[in-house]
């Protein structure tokens, strides 16, 4: 274990190195994100856009379970790499890695199962674009194994200090799917199912990346098939770990999907404007998730270390990085709105539609910025089920205040966006609450447990 820990130096420098990459990371997972959905609403038409932005939602559910747990395993690896105890860190690595292919095989033929009836009933996909929805989410699903992969390989290089490699991956997928996007739905008229075909490979191509880079550059993760043993006790410590973070995500995207579902109530125009304005406020969220993701490595190593002063610290830092960031995100989303949203093709009702939503959005997920980052202390202390609680209160609200005013005179359509300053006002007090009371240092060092 040759990398420098962030244990010690000046936080602010240890966690914007560290967070830098993993915000560049995500950017580049959401530019080819973005360029499946503008290729499709210029090449396929609005029909193959809305059908693609429908799935985002359940889809999000699949990509819970694999961020979850592997975030989970994360958290125990950086602690022991903060112990510095080389043994331990290598065998819940190993159990990590089996534990979470395993769940991406699972995965994926749950997912093709349950497409049809999820879609149809749960989603309320219109029977205009069902079909499509249900070719693109099969296809897209069969590379649910290879996401998972990355996931877990990606979370244990983070876990030891190197978030730059994640960005080289991604970097390399997204490169590979615009190609490919261009390449079947452009040229070879696939529409949604190239769209699915691209992502699946490129996910492919990032998962071979990151095995071979993680076995390349860190001896100690170099194991052979001796080494993949299942240690019970340490998939117990990464499934109790991990759960909770899995479950906040499931929650958002059980939420998510039922306000996809009153979205589709308001009809096509609406669904395609919604799908547009999603992809576009995942950017404004990109701040507050990678310091997230960052604090809870930083977290980590420094309660293993037994250096709580240090995370108090790196907090306060961080939340302001995360507050700039974010600030400066929204100005150009305000400010460039009519530009961004003509990208897509969408149709001019689509598009006012759009346009209020990004107003909107660029507004509110400001107060993101200032709670979320937070999760991550939660998370690297072994008290994830904050943010589960969290996530529940907030999507609760957000789902439950669009169902009783998406039909009044006052907020009517517009509360598909509104919704959220109920939701993360409420998410900013819980968390703030809990973070100021301090119980989040309580038995917050793992179990020093050994081998059996």
């Amino acid at each position: 274990m040759h990398k420098k820990t962030m244990v010690e130096g000046t936080p602010w420098k240890h966690i914007l190195s560290f967070a830098l990459p993993v915000l560049m990371g995500s950017l580049l997972q959401q530019l080819y994100n973005t360029v499946d959905t503008i290729v499709v609403g210029n090449f396929s038409g609005e029909d193959a856009l809305s059908a693609v932005g429908t799935t985002g939602s359940f889809t999000f559910l699949f990509l819970a379970v694999a961020i979850g747990f592997s975030a989970g395993n994360g958290v125990i690896v950086a602690q022991h790499y903060g112990a510095k105890n080389e043994k331990l860190l290598r065998e819940n690595a190993a159990t990590g890695i089996l534990f979470i292919l395993g769940l991406g095989l699972i995965m994926t033929i749950v997912g093709i199962l349950i497409a049809e009836p999820a879609y149809r009933y749960l989603v309320n996909v219109p029977d205009s674009f069902i079909d499509l929805t249900l070719v693109y989410f099969r296809i897209y699903a069969i590379g649910l194994f290879f996401q998972f992969g990355y996931n877990i390989f990606s979370s244990i290089l983070r876990a030891v200090g190197d978030s730059a490699a994640t960005l080289y991956f991604l970097l390399i997928a997204s490169v590979l799917n615009i190609v490919l996007d261009l390449l079947f739905v452009a040229h070879f008229k696939w529409g949604v199912a190239g769209v699915a075909i691209a992502t699946d490979i490129s996910q492919a191509v990032s998962f071979v990346a990151a095995y071979i880079y993680m076995r390349k550059r860190y001896p100690i993760f170099r194991f052979g098939l001796k080494d993949y043993k299942w240690h019970p006790h340490h998939a117990k410590k990464t499934a109790m770990v991990g759960f909770p973070i899995a479950l906040q995500l499931m929650i958002v995207s059980f939420g998510l999907t039922f306000i996809q579902r009153a979205v589709n109530g308001f009809g096509q125009v609406m669904t395609a404007s919604f799908t547009v304005g999603q992809r576009i406020e995942m950017y404004l969220n990109l701040p507050c998730n990678a310091f997230q993701t960052t604090l809870a490595t930083y977290t980590g190593q420094n309660i293993g270390a037994g250096r709580l002063d240090r995370v108090k610290t790196g907090v306060w830092q961080t939340l302001i990085i995360s507050l700039v960031f974010t600030l400066f995100i929204s100005g150009i989303v305000w400010a460039a709105s009519g530009n961004i949203i003509a990208l897509f093709g969408l149709s001019s009702a689509s598009a006012t539609y759009c346009t209020e939503h990004l107003h909107t959005v660029a507004f509110i997920n400001v107060i993101l910025s200032l709670y979320v980052p937070l999760f991550g202390v939660f998370q690297g202390s072994n008290h994830s089920g904050v943010p589960t609680i969290v996530a529940t209160g907030a999507l609760g609200v957000r789902v439950l205040v669009t169902y009783l005013f998406q039909h009044s005179a006052f907020f009517g359509h517009t509360i598909i966006w509104w919704n959220g300053l109920f939701g993360f006002g409420m998410g900013f007090l819980i968390s703030w609450s809990y973070f100021l009371s301090g119980k989040w240092q309580s038995n917050s060092r793992i179990d020093a447990q050994t081998s059996v």
